[in-house]
C-alpha cells in the first residue's frame, strides 16, 4: 500500500459539487485551502478533508464513526463524513507548494501520523461507507454527511465534460 499525500482541490470543482450538495466544504482561501488525503474507495478516488487542530478535537470520542483523530486530535481530524469523489486532474499536491515552515511542519506531522495509521484510517472509512450504502447510519450522522452516490455521479459528469472540452 503506497503512502497517502496531502492535496488541495481546484475551486472550480468544489463550486461545481456544492451546486448539488451543500455539505461539500468550501476552499476557505489561498492561505487555508481545503486540505485532505486521497484514497480509492468504491471504485472512485475520494478526498477526505482535514480539519486543523482544535482543543475540541481532543475531547471527541475516537470511536465516532465519521471522524479519524490525528494523534488523538492533537493534530486535528479527518472528516470522513465530508469526503468527496475526485478526478485526478483537480488535485494539487500540497507540500511542494507550501512556503511557511511552521505550517509545513504541521502538515508533515499530520501526514506522518496518517501514513503510520493508514490501515486503521482506511478500515474506518470503509466501515463508514458501508454503513452509508446500507442505510445504517444514524439520522444525525446521515444529516452531516455528503451524498456520496450523487457526488460520484456528478464527479463522472464533470470529468466527461472536461474531457470533451479538451
Amino acid at each position: 500500500m503506497r503512502n497517502l499525500k496531502l492535496y488541495i482541490i481546484e475551486n472550480e470543482y468544489i463550486n461545481y459539487l456544492r451546486k448539488f450538495d451543500n455539505k461539500v466544504a468550501y476552499n476557505k482561501n489561498k492561505k487555508r485551502p481545503f486540505i485532505g488525503v486521497v484514497y480509492e474507495n468504491h471504485n472512485h478516488k475520494y478526498f477526505a478533508p482535514l480539519s486543523s487542530p482544535k482543543l475540541k478535537h481532543q475531547k471527541l470520542n475516537p470511536k465516532a464513526l465519521d471522524i479519524f483523530k490525528i494523534k488523538n486530535g492533537e493534530l486535528g481530524i479527518i472528516n470522513i463524513n465530508n469526503m468527496i469523489p475526485v478526478p485526478d486532474f483537480v488535485l494539487i499536491e500540497l507540500l511542494p507548494i507550501i512556503n511557511d515552515n511552521k505550517y509545513k511542519q504541521l502538515l508533515i506531522n499530520q501526514l506522518t501520523y496518517i501514513n503510520n495509521h493508514k490501515r486503521k484510517l482506511l478500515k474506518k472509512v470503509e466501515r463508514y461507507f458501508s454503513l452509508y450504502l446500507k442505510g445504517n447510519l444514524s439520522i444525525n450522522q446521515f444529516s452531516r454527511c455528503c451524498d456520496f452516490l450523487l457526488l460520484e455521479k456528478k464527479c463522472g459528469q464533470y470529468a466527461n465534460k472536461i474531457k470533451q472540452s479538451v
